[in-house]
């Protein structure tokens, strides 16, 4: 921890969110360079969500990314990393995002079935990518358009 008040790093509360949550979420590794203190904090609530009870890790983020793939949301997909860091295998991830498709077709107002299509093949596209060490992306990068603000 760095000298100031006990406070972490930037550096020190990015490896705390990986080894906490088993990822560090695209907006904190922007945050945690401005304030490193509301990661820790987020990390924290966090595993208290997500750590082991009735249900496991693992479950709990394979419902997750199952979330994300019926709401057509790459921000929820993204749990497949901390679900391949828990322990789930590539069928277990293919199931989770199969039923994340089919309740795409019950979301009231919802995508429908064959966009969640795209989103669960996304999932195992990240996955495999992740598994192999190679660059993956859930997401464009952000744009700030100029001219606002």
């Amino acid at each position: 921890m760095s000298e100031e008040k006990g406070r972490m790093t930037a550096e020190e509360v990015n490896k705390y969110m990986k080894e906490t949550m088993g990822f560090i979420p695209r907006m904190f590794g922007v945050i945690n360079q401005v304030n490193p203190e509301s990661g820790r904090t987020f990390a924290d609530f966090y595993n208290s969500i997500w750590a082991d009870g009735a249900l496991s890790r693992k479950v709990k983020e394979l419902i997750f990314t199952a979330i994300g793939v019926s709401y057509l949301s790459p921000r929820c997909i993204i749990h497949v990393v901390p679900a391949i860091e828990a322990g789930a295998t590539d069928q277990e991830i293919f199931e989770a995002a199969a039923v994340g498709m089919i309740g795409a077709g019950f979301v009231p107002g919802g995508p429908g079935i064959p966009y969640a299509f795209e989103y669960a093949a996304k999932v195992m596209d990240i996955a495999d990518h992740y598994r192999k060490g190679e660059p993956w992306e859930y997401l464009p990068p952000p744009r700030f358009d100029k001219g606002i603000g």
